[in-house]
């Protein structure tokens, strides 16, 4: 039971961390910075691949506060933390649903260094135009801006947005102890570099209009649907 509890629960996290990071403000910033600043395609990913260690590296600082708290509950309330644990999930799932019944979406932090814009994008996400637009006047394309500016402002834009959705996949995963912390940050890593390098390499190799939409219009709703089926999962299997 517990392979199977730790399998589908390393797929719900993969499938979270993916879909997450598929989200154009994981990639689409590198792609037109690049392409302003003309850096190479391999400068690019490797700007990309930094920037997610960041945003990785901040989400499972934030996951082992999740864990360790788990790990409390875990041992105070002992066989009754699974019922406990799927009841939170159903909760966030309801709490995501209730977010894209109301077209409220998840939220992202805005392009650093513009002069309008300053709070996050919640709903829906902007497409290629905006971003242009608000990269215009930003010091990430400024001709004064150095290339180490512009890659430490992609670094903060990306650091600031952690994956809020994969934190309960955190929490969950309390009964396999630290080595389940740490396989649930290796999915993390995985799932989330994974998306964001497939898709700069997809917009670079000339694909300017690939689009998302679904996954920009629906993330919420799909984020909750992850968590209503994982919370029935985690009944099932402790039955």
């Amino acid at each position: 039971m517990d392979s199977t509890a730790l399998t589908s629960i390393a797929a719900t996290g993969f499938t979270v961390a993916f879909l997450h990071a598929a989200i154009p403000t994981h990639w689409l910033p590198f792609v037109l910075v690049a392409r302003a600043r003309g850096w190479s395609r391999r400068m690019t990913l490797a700007v990309t691949f930094f920037a997610g260690l960041g945003h990785v590296g901040v989400t499972s600082l934030l996951g082992l506060l999740v864990a360790w708290f788990s790990f409390k509950l875990n041992g105070q309330v002992g066989a009754a933390f699974p019922w406990i644990a799927a009841g939170l999930l159903g909760a966030m799932g309801g709490f995501y649903f209730w977010r894209q019944w109301r077209g409220l979406g998840i939220c992202h932090h805005a392009v650093p260094g513009t002069q309008h814009r300053p709070h996050a994008h919640c709903g829906r996400e902007p497409d290629n135009a905006h971003w242009e637009e608000e990269l215009k006047d930003s010091a990430l394309v400024s001709a004064g801006t150095g290339d180490r500016a512009a890659i430490g402002g992609l670094f903060v834009m990306l650091t600031l947005s952690p994956c809020e959705g994969f934190l309960p996949i955190y929490g969950l995963g309390a009964k396999f102890g630290w080595q389940g912390f740490a396989l649930l940050s290796a999915i993390l890593a995985v799932g989330a570099l994974a998306a964001m390098l497939l898709f700069t390499w997809l917009a670079l190799h000339g694909l300017q209009n690939l689009r998302l939409k679904i996954f920009e219009r629906y993330e919420a709703g799909l984020l909750g649907g992850l968590f209503v089926v994982l919370a029935v999962l985690v009944v099932a299997l402790e039955r």
